[in-house]
């Protein structure tokens, strides 16, 4: 992701070991998407139905849940590619459950080398060549995981059409879906969704002209009893490796005299403070609607140039778009797969007032 020049400096000091790395790449992998990690959708909102009946609504909160269950539950092995903007990666996922939970080991195979291993929400980013383990805990799920949320969140931002066409990805029958944004905060997506095991195969983003701007899609899979438990382990030996943990603090930004009106359809997720390189702490707000992740940074202002270059200017590459903006004696910059005016909308709904206390 092109965001970079923002997301690295909300890292600790050993950023440039290769802590911004893991960061940026899980972005990329994630279905913040992931990550971290989606132009107005005006032209997909006419077909949507406004009010689904009770009966339809269930169906499509189920069937999501189905797809995110399958993400978590199913034993599959395969290379998946990952385009975003002019970028494209490949990478290799395994993925199985035991006794002890959800174990997976993702490998990037573009650039320089990376290695994610998870096990249930705990994940180990391997940076060999600066022999440096970063852990984190994980949020959200990446591809083939979609919600970030609950699937009963999304029926408020979203409807859907299943196309009556079948798809084919990697070899297998899916069903294509459209999922319709109801307003211009947010992109569309079309998914595919294998028929057999509700595993999403492909998922992509829609601009408001129905253009595919972001897309992941496997290459090859495997399910079951093809894949194997040995594909799991990393092949990097990381003895006398450097090890990170990365543990930001909780924080309430509103007792600290921030107030913020949301965009509509989106909540408050997480509210943490991360260490700068100078020392300082800056706040991250991570909100989402269900599919669409935003993170808002809000660290002391200073009057270096790059910060007053891009101060009101809105940055994109594919779907991701980056918005920053001086409130009061703090940089605000928003960050997300989702439309600049929905960036632009938080910040400008932004305010710092420390002598009075907001209710979120």
């Amino acid at each position: 992701m092109k965001p970079q020049i923002c997301l690295n400096e909300f890292a600790n000091t050993r950023c440039a070991k290769g802590v911004f790395y893991c960061l940026s790449i899980a972005r990329q992998l994630a279905r913040l998407s992931l990550v971290v990690i989606v132009l107005a959708i005006a032209g997909f909102v006419t077909q949507a139905h406004a009010n689904p009946e009770p009966d339809e609504n269930a169906s499509w909160v189920g069937l999501i849940g189905a797809i995110q269950e399958a993400a978590r539950t199913t034993d599959y092995e395969g290379f998946f590619t990952y385009q975003h903007g002019t970028q494209l990666k490949t990478s290799r996922i395994v993925h199985m459950v035991d006794g002890t939970g959800e174990r997976e080991r993702l490998e990037v195979l573009d650039g320089s080398p990376r290695e994610f291993l998870r096990h249930n929400s705990s994940v180990q980013c391997l940076v060999p060549d600066k022999k440096l383990v970063v852990i984190q805990e994980q949020r959200h799920d990446r591809f083939p995981g979609f919600l970030v949320g609950s699937p009963q969140t999304i029926s408020a931002s979203y409807t859907h059409k299943v196309q009556e066409q079948m798809g084919r990805v990697a070899g297998r029958d899916c069903k294509v879906i459209d999922i319709l944004p109801k307003d211009s905060y947010r992109y569309g997506y079309r998914i595919c969704v294998d028929t057999d095991t509700n595993l999403l195969l492909k998922s992509q983003t829609l601009d408001n002209t129905g253009a595919v701007v972001d897309q992941l899609a496997f290459n090859t899979l495997k399910l079951g009893s093809d894949v194997v438990a040995e594909r799991l382990e990393s092949r990097w030996n990381t003895k006398n490796w450097e090890v990170v943990e990365l543990a930001p603090e909780p924080v309430d930004a509103a007792a600290l005299g921030w107030h913020f009106a949301l965009p509509p359809g989106f909540v408050v997720n997480e509210q943490v403070s991360r260490s700068l390189r100078s020392g300082e702490q800056a706040i991250q707000l991570v909100l989402d609607d269900g599919l669409a992740v935003v993170s808002l940074f809000l660290e002391p202002y200073s009057g270096s140039g790059g910060k007053q270059k891009m101060s009101g200017q809105p940055y994109h590459e594919g779907v991701t778009a980056v918005y920053r903006d001086r409130i009061a004696d703090y940089w605000a910059t928003a960050i997300g797969e989702v439309p600049i005016d929905t960036l632009r909308y938080l910040i400008e709904h932004t305010e710092y007032l420390p002598n009075k206390s907001f209710t979120q």
